[in-house]
């Protein structure tokens, strides 16, 4: 019989007779695979899994994994590899390229999750009270928010894989981004999990918890009836003209012949705009009177103008001669003059950050052999008919500020240009069309998000669907009836005020902590010990 105080022998550290979970994570190694795997399941929220419900208990697990955790360290460690899972599991379309750098990247920015491990530990680990069990449900989601922020500097990879963005297809989502953006909705996500691990694992904070999901629905229901909505204006009749898949010998040249030819069949479907896809013209127009005739006339025969991305050399000033992805318009005479440079490039697709010190990575993955230069700033473009469309390009779209300044300096529609060819067979292409339902949401502007090889999609100005896509299977030209809209969205008159408030909430939080620290009384330095009439230290119990 085991003494009192003793543990039983069955649950004693380290003995069979500890359950099989308990075992798993008193291993270092099991433990570590633990959490890669609880950070990577998320990623299944995201399509092609489109997963989108799971959202909302996904990060349960690692929740429950980083509560357990016992010390700082250990936190800590859980955190980082749960954000090491993460970063591969949403990028991992990415290894072709990058390879083995890939898991170099991912360790790197599963550092950022490392703060977020401790303040888990802190918040979620032993018995917490009532008081700060509600703290957490906004403590928790404001630190994760800020790891969002953090890696979504254009350096660090861009926005891609925000937990707000999992909810694309969601109605509800949709119109609380209308609110305050993907960044929102991300906070949203993160706090109903937070309530759900606590309700699964601290039974005295089980009403407080119930309390949090209760007023958070309400939340969303207000959201859903009285946040201001677009009102309709009339619709815009816009073609977007997908080559498909060309390799081999030539292909610009025999992408761009398929193009024509798409974009040929479009005469008499009385359209107001046509838009290709990113690096649909391989030349400088301007250096290529030919290929620029080609394009006029195709203005001609649709009747409307013709918007193209060039991906070609060219100088535009003194010292900036180099390659750009610019979004050109082309109208009956040629090019108007309206033409758009893509501002933020793709890290190591486009340029390598820091290339003297990450430039081997050209050598053991599809990294840029040159850096591609810089635009200057957004462009809001008019039509004939009086239409003004803001274009991006490429992953752009992912950026919620670019589209929300956009729609501030008067674009009524949104384009995007991209490829994606390169990732046909992954998760990349769907994952890159549900960005404009976001954008489109955010802002009160329909989005067009028209590619090489797809997938191409079209959403109204709700985030809602318009038409069929074209899959990475699909070589056609496709006609839309887009409708625009009037008014302004909370989120374009107050931009990324979630950000500021998850700010605001853990300056109070860490605020607060240092107040408790200083008021905590230190414990007292141990006296020195007494000595014996022999001069040896004094034995206690002896």
């Amino acid at each position: 019989m085991p003494m009192r105080g003793e543990r039983p022998p069955a649950v004693r550290a380290g003995e069979g007779g500890a359950r099989p979970y308990e075992r798993l994570l008193r291993s270092r190694t099991g433990r570590g695979v633990a959490a890669l795997c609880a950070g990577a399941l998320p990623a299944l929220t995201f399509p092609t899994p489109s997963l989108w419900w799971l959202a909302y208990v996904a990060l349960v697990p690692w929740l429950l994994l980083i509560r357990s955790a016992g010390t700082g360290r250990r936190a800590a460690a859980d955190g980082w590899l749960g954000g090491v899972g993460f970063m591969l599991a949403v990028h991992h379309w990415l290894m072709p390229s990058l390879h083995v750098f890939i898991v170099v990247l991912a360790a790197l920015l599963g550092l950022l999750w490392v703060p977020w491990g401790l303040l888990v530990a802190r918040m979620l680990g032993g018995p917490p009270s009532v008081l700060r069990s509600a703290a957490a449900v906004a403590v928790v989601p404001s630190g994760w928010l800020m790891i969002e922020l953090v890696r979504s500097w254009e350096g660090l990879g861009g926005p891609w894989g925000l937990l707000g963005a999992s909810q694309w297809d969601v109605p509800p989502a949709l119109r609380v981004a209308s609110v305050g953006g993907v960044w929102l909705v991300s906070l949203g996500v993160v706090a109903v999990n937070t309530a759900l691990t606590l309700l699964l694992a601290v039974p005295a904070a089980r009403t407080s918890a119930a309390a949090c999901l209760v007023a958070g629905a309400i939340g969303v229901g207000a959201t859903v009836a009285w946040a201001p909505q677009p009102r309709v204006s009339g619709t815009a009749r816009i073609a977007v003209v997908q080559p498909g898949l060309v390799e081999g010998p030539r292909s610009v040249e025999r992408r761009f012949a398929r193009g024509e030819e798409l974009t040929r069949g479009l005469d008499g479907r009385g359209v107001d705009l046509v838009v290709w896809g990113e690096s649909s013209v391989g030349v400088d127009l301007s250096r290529s009177p030919g290929t620029a005739d080609r394009v006029a006339a195709l203005s001609r025969l649709v009747g409307a103008d013709v918007l193209v991305n060039m991906d070609a050399r060219r100088t535009d000033g003194p010292g900036r001669t180099g390659i750009f992805k610019s979004a050109v318009l082309v109208g009956p005479e040629g090019p108007t003059g309206d033409r758009y440079d893509k501002m933020r490039l793709v890290p190591f697709g486009e340029y390598v950050p820091a290339r003297g010190l990450l430039g081997w990575a050209t050598s053991v993955g599809k990294a840029a052999g040159e850096d591609r230069l810089r635009g200057s700033g957004p462009v809001v473009m008019d039509l004939p008919d009086g239409l003004r469309v803001g274009p991006l390009v490429c992953f752009e779209s992912a950026f919620p500020d670019m589209s929300r300044q956009l729609a501030k300096d008067g674009a009524q529609l949104l384009l995007a240009q991209s490829s994606t060819s390169t990732f046909q067979h992954s998760w990349a292409p769907a994952q890159h069309a549900s960005l404009g339902a976001l954008r489109a949401a955010e802002t009160g502007r329909p989005m067009v998000h028209a590619t090489l090889t797809g997938v191409s999609a079209v959403y109204g100005p709700r985030g809602e669907r318009v038409g069929a896509p074209l899959g990475t299977d699909a070589s056609e030209a496709a006609v839309y009836d887009v409708p625009l809209a009037r008014g302004t969205t909370l989120y374009v008159r107050l931009g990324a005020w979630p950000v500021y408030g998850a700010l605001a909430v853990l300056a109070v939080f860490l605020g607060a902590a240092g107040l408790r620290r200083l008021r905590t009384p230190a414990p007292p330095r141990p006296g020195r010990p007494a000595r014996t009439a022999g001069g040896s230290p004094e034995r206690p119990g002896r």
